[in-house]
């Protein structure tokens, strides 16, 4: 199926309204997720702001904005997919077309934020694209409306992905201990919104023992969840 996926840098207006009407269907709410003229401003000034194709029709899109220029980085805002190319390796085609868009530019890692109870995105960025958390963000965005996130607190992981030498899983036997995070948190969302929102601070109360403790994240494991090792 990916092999009719197409990523595209979006260089017109018209391009870029179409993006943005399509975060908003990823992510439904009052007020705009990222609004036109932003997107727009972004690309204009050299940042990355691309739409994922399947054929004529736009499934994805992306943006991320460089770092400061010793720091050789970029920060990817937000990227998404049309729900029903979800888990079809569409994510996957996208980032590849970030980190050669950046290795072109002589950027080195690209960094974003994902929830840590979303176990699916874990999976994604530490098993399968080697990215390492290099922070556990409290609450990073405030009050978010739309219909993922609402009525939830938004503590985010910072992961880091060196586009060069993505990071190894861990050995076994350096694993310390793991923190569990539910299997499907969306779903627990709709069914058990109190049961969700205790995940949220018993997450967060265990990322933030063992960092403080100096143990770091060295990868995500499907049954037992992130897996800490010593730094």
């Amino acid at each position: 199926m990916t092999d009719e996926i197409e990523v595209r840098v979006l260089s017109t207006v018209e391009a870029v309204h179409e993006a943005a009407a399509l975060f908003d269907v990823i992510w439904p709410g009052e007020h705009e997720t990222m609004p036109a003229n932003i997107l727009r401003a972004l690309e204009h000034s050299g940042n990355y702001v691309a739409g994922v194709y399947d054929g004529d029709l736009m499934v994805g899109a992306a943006a991320a904005f460089c770092g400061p220029p010793a720091a050789r980085t970029m920060h990817s805002h937000i990227a998404g997919v049309l729900p029903e190319y979800q888990g079809r390796g569409v994510g996957k085609v996208l980032k590849n077309h970030q980190r050669e868009w950046a290795f072109a530019r002589g950027i080195g890692h690209i960094t974003w934020t994902f929830d840590p109870l979303v176990a699916r995105n874990a999976h994604f960025n530490l098993r399968v694209l080697g990215a390492r958390v290099t922070e556990y963000l409290v609450d990073q965005y405030g009050p978010m409306d739309d219909g993922i996130n609402r009525g939830d607190e938004s503590d985010r992981l910072m992961i880091s992905w060196a586009l060069a030498a993505p990071a190894a899983p861990p050995r076994e036997e350096d694993i310390v201990t793991a923190v569990a995070v539910p299997h499907d948190i969306e779903a627990l969302r709709r069914t058990d919104p109190l049961e969700a929102g205790e995940w949220r601070y018993r997450v967060r109360d265990a990322f933030q023992g063992l960092l403080a403790d100096g143990f770091v994240v060295g990868g995500f494991d499907d049954d037992r969840g992130y897996l800490f090792v010593r730094r």
